[in-house]
Formats: C-alpha cells, structure tokens, sequence
C-alpha cells in the first residue's frame, strides 16, 4: 500500500500503518470475491489503489467541518463493493456510516469485508427511492455519497431525501458533465437543494479526471419524492 500512502499525502492525507493493513486486506478480498462474483470491472491492483481507493477518501477533504464531528451521519447510496464508503470509514472510523445497495450480493461482500477489517457501519439491502420514505432514514443525514450511480438529475432524486437541512449531497462524477450539471438544476431545486459548488480533480499517474459536485440542502424535499424508479426515469 506504498502506493496509496505516497498518492494520498498529494492531497493532504496521511494513513497510519493500521489503516493501510485494512486497505491491504480490503484490495486482497476484494481481488478474491470478484474471481467469482462481478463487483467491479476494475482489478488490476494499482487502478484499484487509485481509481476506488484514493478516488474515495479525497472526498472527505470537501466534508464540513469534518474533522470537529465525530457524530456525523453519512450514508453512501449504491455503494456497490464499498465505494466511497468504507474507504471513508476506514479513514475516519469514528464517523456513523450507513452503505445503502439494491443487490444482496454486494451487501454479503460488504458485511463480510467489514468484519475483516474489523469496522462498524451499518449495511441495507435495499432500494434507494424506497428506503427514502422510510421516516427513519428521511433527512436524517450531514452527508451524503454517490459515485457514479446515474445522471445527476436522477441521482438527486435517490439522494436529497436523505439530507438534513444544511447538510450535503457530494456526487462523485468523471468528466465532462456541464450538460448533465445544467439538466439537473431545476429537479435539484424542486427537492431542496441549491448547487453549491463543482470541484475538478486528477487522479495521479493519469488515471482520470473527478469532478466532484457539492449540493447543498437548504429545504426539506417536498413529501412526494423520492418517486417509483419508473416515474424517476420516465420524467428525466
């Protein structure tokens, strides 16, 4: 994990030896689940320190107020194998983490890896736009995390429910996505948001470029929303 240690001081980010061992036991079982259950498409070792690794724990440098919070609740929609999620947990383990997916089998990999690394957060199998209405995860959250899950005005939709009033949704997204920021900002408006800010990034060794987009939540989501998944679809 060399790797991960000298590309996260590029962005002010210093892990202890115990956290790269869990990085390290992460990257290893990850490699071993996905020789026999589709997680992810990336499995060359340094794309997965750079590209899952690195790409999720540099989210943290846009979290408010981050490091004087030790009771902030995140929740990680379509987290998939743990993407930003528990890389964020492992680099800040005093924060409450919910890591929300739609398919079992990801959420048996992402129970299973938590007890190997040996880390609390709590895990549902469930669907976004469902779970949204449940008054016991609706707008109870400082945070919350997508990467890559569908475009933004769709994504707003799964993720602004969840937010507290002032609290906030960071996308995690690849490039060139003006359209997709503009197409989105009446929706976003409509559930309580207001763009804040769109940050671009480079992944080191030339890995790609992250634009990372900071919704903030300045009023409660109107009680209709999230809708079906067929009506979110149909009318974006």
């Amino acid at each position: 994990m060399e790797l991960l240690q000298k590309t996260a001081k590029i962005f002010g980010i210093n892990l202890s030896k115990e956290q790269l061992e869990k990085f390290e036991i992460y990257m290893n079982y990850l490699l071993e689940y996905n020789s026999h259950t589709n997680l992810t498409a990336i499995k060359n070792p340094e794309d997965i320190i750079i590209k899952h690794f690195l790409d999720s724990i540099i989210i943290t440098n846009y979290f408010d107020n981050f490091e004087n919070n030790n009771n902030l609740k995140i929740i990680d929609i379509g987290t998939g194998a743990g993407f930003p999620g528990i890389p964020v947990k492992i680099l800040c383990p005093d924060i409450n983490i919910t890591l929300l997916d739609s398919l079992h089998k990801r959420t048996v990999f992402l129970n299973n890896i938590l007890e190997k690394i040996n880390l609390q957060a709590e895990v549902i199998h469930d669907r976004a736009e469902i779970l949204g209405k449940n008054k016991n995860y609706r707008e109870k959250y400082n945070i919350v995390l997508s990467r890559a899950v569908a475009p933004l005005n769709i994504l707003a939709e799964y993720c602004l429910p969840y937010i507290k009033i002032s609290g906030m949704f960071l996308a995690l997204k690849g490039p060139n996505i003006s359209d997709e920021i503009e197409n989105s900002q009446s929706q976003i408006k409509v559930l309580g948001g207001a763009l804040e800010k769109v940050c671009n990034l480079e992944l080191p060794l030339n890995k790609g470029t992250r634009t990372v987009i900071i919704t903030r939540k300045i009023k409660s989501t109107p009680g209709e929303y999230p809708r079906s998944q067929s009506k979110i679809k149909n009318s974006n």
